[in-house]
């Protein structure tokens, strides 16, 4: 029986609206299946007792405007529709894998609940480099100082507002309310790479 994807994501062969296809896009992940954080975040799950199966990630096009997402119990896709370079595919992918450590570590984790999903974003955020200072220059944001926890706050108010649950003020008081807790939790890391 096929995994049913969210209406979000579909699975056609060719590019929506730019980007790659979902055969380039498959050839990336297995890329990036081999860098080094990669890999980490994969040892680390399986270690944890969540070994990640050989379907866990794919390539789909996407409806909106995502550039990927992890669905518990199905597992990461990447929207090729939204990918242009190998880059763009590794970050999605260390963002996700970060996700679903935190859902293999922690017994309750709860995706409907504000502060859980804000937690794994900010922790998603901070520890795969999403708001690295060349990223957040090239989409347009030149500030120099303080710019990595802007970036942070800024994403996950945007990725939990969109969660049906949170409306834009509760996914900013969730955030607020774990954020010290979040940002200070390298784990699986020694420290935010």
């Amino acid at each position: 029986m096929a995994e049913e994807l969210p209406p979000a994501f579909s699975s056609p062969s060719r590019a929506a609206a730019g980007g790659i296809t979902v055969k380039e896009c498959e050839k990336m992940i297995q890329r990036s299946l081999r860098t080094p954080t990669v890999r980490f975040l994969k040892e680390q799950l399986e270690k944890a007792g969540c070994p990640l199966g050989d379907n866990f990630i794919k390539a789909v096009n996407c409806e909106e405007k995502v550039s990927g997402g992890y669905m518990p119990g199905l597992g990461i896709v990447v929207c090729s529709n939204q990918m242009d370079l190998q880059d763009d595919v590794n970050q999605v992918v260390t963002h996700e894998l970060i996700h679903a450590y935190d859902e293999c570590r922690a017994a309750n984790l709860d995706w409907s609940n504000c502060a859980h999903h804000a937690c794994s974003e900010i922790r998603a955020g901070h520890l795969s480099g999403d708001c690295h200072y060349k990223r957040e220059l090239l989409r347009g944001y030149m500030k120099i100082r303080g710019h990595e926890q802007e970036c942070v706050r800024r994403r996950v108010v945007k990725s939990v507002s969109a969660n049906p649950h949170c409306s834009g003020a509760a996914a900013k008081d969730a955030m607020e309310a774990v954020w010290d807790v979040c940002y200070n939790d390298t784990k699986p890391f020694d420290r935010a790479p």
